[in-house]
């Protein structure tokens, strides 16, 4: 789809909608990505309760990336009952999602140096509920499938993969750390606040489907961790830069000062102008690591830009996994690395 090059042929702002459309799933997390990159480009910080707001979309993004993942994964394998139950918390999540954003998939809720707007009182109490609630819900997925006999034989010892053919592929996320290899990118390179919290980093033994499975699920009850404690310690204040050229003013002011609506004006149809230089920024989004590298020569787009999607990388493994397999055991293995082709094929 080209959507590298369409980058360079996009300011900077109007590039933001396109990182919905990568990992599709956890859109939130993308958004956030790719505003940090450009942010460094920029040598711009947002405000500390910015930040926390970005925790709190980044994993609300990966427990519901996760539950759709969860339940395809054991529909996959026969598992039908499995996919009701994710599938009903995903619609509580997607709930939260689109009264946040005012869109359940394509969200477009991060800009370059802050958010779209601040989050409301009211939203965060529904926040509160859906994390004091997961982790029950979460008991409920591994009492389905943890010592399921059929999940058992479909999972274990299936599509293993050692750390280091898993390095030399160059996979990330869950399906890396399942291996035994501990790497994440919010503990190797923090941001966003990130070494703030307390948190672990689940990690497998054997790098099967089966370790891959309850790597994910650990995943899901960190995060509703970093939730509380996100929830618990946000900061009053702006989450938006206080910069005219890079920022879009507040609406209020657009429509009583001519000043503003001209500041509007010319980032909504012109952009704003980054500094010569290049940049390579990451996040751990739900499915490894997700990597912006743009090269910018000054102006409003830049001159190159390309990403390192963790899909792309996981995906590469996969002729390895399946060697001296059953044929049946190759959807297993796909489904195990949740790919998104969204952000395959870009």
């Amino acid at each position: 789809r080209g959507m590298e090059k369409i980058a360079e042929n996009r300011s900077y702002l109007q590039f933001i909608p396109y990182t919905d459309r990568m990992d599709y799933l956890s859109p939130l997390a993308a958004n956030v990505g790719f505003a940090l990159a450009v942010e460094e480009l920029l040598g711009v910080k947002v405000p500390p309760r910015c930040e926390v707001v970005r925790v709190l979309c980044c994993e609300l993004a990966r427990i519901g990336s996760h539950q759709l993942w969860l339940g395809t994964h054991a529909l996959d394998l026969g598992a039908g009952t499995v996919f009701f139950h994710t599938f009903r918390d995903r619609e509580w999540h997607y709930d939260l999602v689109e009264d946040l954003t005012g869109a359940r998939l394509t969200t477009s809720f991060a800009r370059v140096g802050g958010m779209m707007h601040d989050v409301e009182q009211d939203w965060l109490g529904r926040l509160r509920e859906f994390v004091d609630a997961m982790p029950g819900r979460i008991d409920e997925y591994e009492a389905l499938l943890t010592k399921n006999t059929i999940w058992l034989g479909r999972t274990q010892e299936v599509g293993a993969i050692s750390p280091e053919d898993a390095v030399s592929y160059g996979m990330t996320g869950p399906t890396l750390r399942a291996t035994g290899f501990e790497y994440d990118v919010r503990k190797a390179r923090p941001y966003s606040g990130y070494e703030n919290y307390d948190f672990e980093i689940p990690v497998g033994s054997t790098g099967d489907i089966y370790d891959r499975y309850l790597v994910r699920l650990e995943e899901m009850r960190q995060s509703c961790r970093i939730l509380d404690q996100a929830l618990r310690n946000l900061p009053d204040g702006p989450v938006n830069i206080d910069d005219p050229k890079i920022f879009l003013p507040p609406k209020k002011r657009v429509l009583t000062s001519m000043e503003e609506l001209i500041h509007q004006f010319m980032i909504v149809t012109e952009g704003f102008e980054c500094p010569a230089g290049e940049v390579y920024h990451s996040t751990e989004v739900p499915k490894g690591e997700l990597g912006f590298y743009i090269v910018s020569t000054g102006g409003y787009s830049p001159y190159r830009l390309r990403i390192r999607s963790p899909s792309f990388h996981n995906l590469s493994a996969l002729p390895q996994m399946v060697e001296g397999g059953l044929l049946a055991d190759v959807i297993a293995n796909i489904a195990s690395l949740d790919p998104v082709m969204g952000e395959v094929d870009r």
